[in-house]
Order: C-alpha cells, then sequence, then structure tokens
C-alpha cells in the first residue's frame, strides 16, 4: 500500500523498488540513539539480571527474544496514532495465549481511534479499556524488567511495547500479579512464598485495618 510505503519511509525503514516488480521491499536496518540497557531504577532487584527495557522498542524486542527462543514466541507490530503512526509490539506466545482474548486485544488496537500516542503506554492504556470510577484497580501491570516481561508471556499473558516506551504492558492482570516482584522468583520457593505472603498481609492490613481503625476511633461508642 502507498501509505505503509510513506509511513515506513518517514519512520526510516529503506525501501528497495526493482523495476518490473509490483512490491516494495521495506528493510528495517534503522539505529535510534539510545541510552545503555541498564538495571531500571524502579526494579532493583538483589538477584538476578541488571538489564532493563529502553525507549527503542527493536532493542526491546530483542531482549525479550534473547530470553524467549522458541518459534512458538510471536511478536506482531502495528501502527497506532494517526498522526504519529507509532510502533506497537504485541508479544506472546502461540500455544498458551488465551486466543479469544489475543482477538479482543488485537481488535481494539485496530480501531483505536487517537491522534498521537503522547505519553505513550500511558496513552495507549487509557484508549484500550477506558477507566470506570467504580474500578479502582489497574487493568495493567507496568514492568520494566525483561525477565519479567518473558516470564509473564510464558506463563501466557499478552506484553504490549509501545516505541519511545522503557516499559512493557502485561494483561490480563490480577491484584496478585501487581503485588509480584521480581526478587520472588529469584530466591528460593520457600522465601519466595514467604515475601509473597507477607505481601499479602501488609496489603490487606493497609486496605481495611487502617480505615477500620478510623471508624472505631471517630465513634468510639
Amino acid at each position: 500500500e502507498k501509505e505503509g510505503i510513506v509511513t515506513s519511509i518517514l519512520s526510516g525503514v529503506l525501501c528497495l523498488f526493482i523495476d518490473g516488480y509490483s512490491k516494495c521491499f521495506a528493510i528495517d536496518c534503522r539505529t535510534y540513539p539510545m541510552r545503555s540497557v541498564a538495571e531500571p531504577e524502579k526494579d532493583k532487584v538483589l538477584r538476578g539480571s541488571r538489564d532493563g527495557f529502553v525507549e527503542t522498542v527493536v532493542f526491546n524486542t530483542a531482549l525479550i527474544r534473547r530470553r524467549i527462543r522458541s518459534p512458538k514466541l510471536c511478536m506482531e507490530m502495528m501502527n497506532v496514532g494517526e498522526t504519529s503512526r507509532t510502533d506497537v509490539v504485541l508479544t506472546y506466545m502461540e500455544d498458551r495465549v488465551d486466543q479469544d482474548f489475543l482477538e479482543v486485544v488485537k481488535d481494539r488496537l485496530k480501531t483505536v481511534k487517537v491522534d498521537a500516542l503522547t505519553m505513550n503506554q500511558e496513552s495507549l492504556a487509557e484508549c484500550l479499556y477506558r477507566r470506570k470510577w467504580w474500578n479502582p484497580f489497574p487493568k495493567f501491570k507496568f514492568t520494566e524488567r525483561p525477565d519479567g516481561a518473558a516470564a509473564s508471556i510464558l506463563e501466557g499473558k499478552l506484553a504490549i511495547l509501545v516505541d519511545n516506551s522503557p516499559a512493557a504492558l502485561l494483561l490480563p492482570v490480577s491484584i496478585f500479579d501487581i503485588i509480584e516482584e521480581a526478587d520472588d522468583f529469584y530466591f528460593s520457593p520457600v522465601t519466595g512464598t514467604y515475601l509473597k505472603l507477607t505481601k499479602y498481609l501488609i496489603a490487606f492490613l493497609t486496605l481495611f485495618l487502617t480505615p477500620v481503625w478510623l471508624l472505631l476511633m471517630q465513634n468510639p461508642q
């Protein structure tokens, strides 16, 4: 398509035309200025790898592919935004993902009506799932660690990578996935389970014990 060729050229992709051939070869040999693949400031771990996602989506896909060397790992690139034409990559394991949920996400990505993803993955998250005031829980889990994203993909989840964003969106998620940390997987099963249960208990006490204590203090009768 003419529109796709123009978008590829404007994105820095090399387009090869051959006389007498009705197709165009798009050769992706782009290199962008980028920072080093260093450990994220937010998701530091005591054990494990020290690399993290960067703002270039091609390098982020390579970090995942380095950990999952399987032909079942699928990565589909789409363009979102009528003006920005931002690269969005949908990553999943073909034999483990929920196919019905995958089709729903694909349809929403293809039908997103937005001019530009000005805030990168956060703008895309708002377009995919409209926030409802009665549901305060997040719909996505954000991670800047490629090992955490690879582990979630192997569990059957979807990972959405957005160009210019050093984080991946993981879905579907539950409250238990939000509380999880990378350290839980790098320790022994007994220690990891203890850390998880401790965090669950602290989260429960924070959500329920604090307002109950305040209620009793305001109403001693």
